[in-house]
């Protein structure tokens, strides 16, 4: 897992006990934040282990021990509902799951994700039939950066993440191609190579912009840019980035 997505749930872990602590001193609640604590660290385990899925979907790891930890965090967290009767120690108890991941294993489910990469054929998708619909995520990273991957449309909102988009190593087809990021929490770090032309607005809440020598930080933050040749251009790159909390850092090289 990512620095920056720890960074994230820090931050989450650090504004709720802030929010329960402010409830407790003014009387609104009386639960202390030891209470809290049992519903708190068991949600961080589904949170880990939500993340890991979408890293496994991605190809980049097995689904054991994701899987493992939602399963273990759910428990938990229904103990604590009084729906059952799990605590942290009765994690021996769901030692049958190794064998269960094993026979999935061998019958190849699920089977893993691999990127697509451009091959050099005709491609006679017209820009209407390739716009695609908005991928709705609430926890994950996205990472463009594989050698001559196809850029099309995108159109993301996760809650939290990271985005990384590298350019520069990608194929880009001749025309405008509008690249659509909204979040909550995270960084997005991309990175555009000089012989493209490209407009973008990028937007935070609460945090940090750099595009390219422009950096401004704050709250309620915008900063545009457009190359020169961007209206007369066939090949071009529209961005449209937003996040509530995080930072947005464009390089051309």
């Amino acid at each position: 897992m990512g620095s920056r997505f720890f960074r994230t749930i820090i931050a989450i872990f650090i504004i709720l006990v802030g929010v329960i602590l402010v409830l407790e001193n003014l009387d609104i609640v009386t639960w202390s934040i030891g209470d809290w604590w049992y519903y708190i660290y068991p949600s961080f385990f589904i949170l880990i282990g939500l993340k890991w899925i979408y890293q496994a979907f991605k190809g980049f790891n097995g689904y054991g021990t994701p899987l493992f930890l939602i399963i273990f965090g759910s428990l938990l967290l229904a103990d604590r509902f009084n729906y059952l009767t799990f605590g942290f120690w009765d994690i021996y108890k769901l030692w049958p799951l190794i064998l269960i991941f094993i026979g999935l294993y061998f019958l190849g489910i699920p089977q893993r994700r691999r990127f697509k990469v451009f091959s050099d054929t005709n491609d006679s998708e017209t820009y209407s039939n390739r716009w695609k619909k908005r991928d709705k995520v609430i926890i994950g990273d996205y990472n463009y950066n594989t050698t001559n991957w196809k850029v099309e449309p995108i159109d993301i909102w996760n809650a939290v993440g990271d985005h990384t988009m590298d350019f520069t190593k990608a194929f880009i087809p001749d025309e405008n191609t509008p690249i659509t990021i909204h979040g909550l929490a995270g960084d997005i770090n991309i990175i555009l190579p000089d012989h493209v032309d490209f407009s973008i607005r990028a937007t935070v809440h609460a945090g940090e912009i750099v595009l390219l020598d422009q950096t401004t930080q704050g709250i309620n933050r915008v900063l545009t840019y457009q190359t020169a040749d961007y209206e007369t251009a066939t090949r071009k790159l529209t961005f449209n980035l937003k996040l509530n909390a995080g930072s947005i850092r464009v390089d051309r090289i």
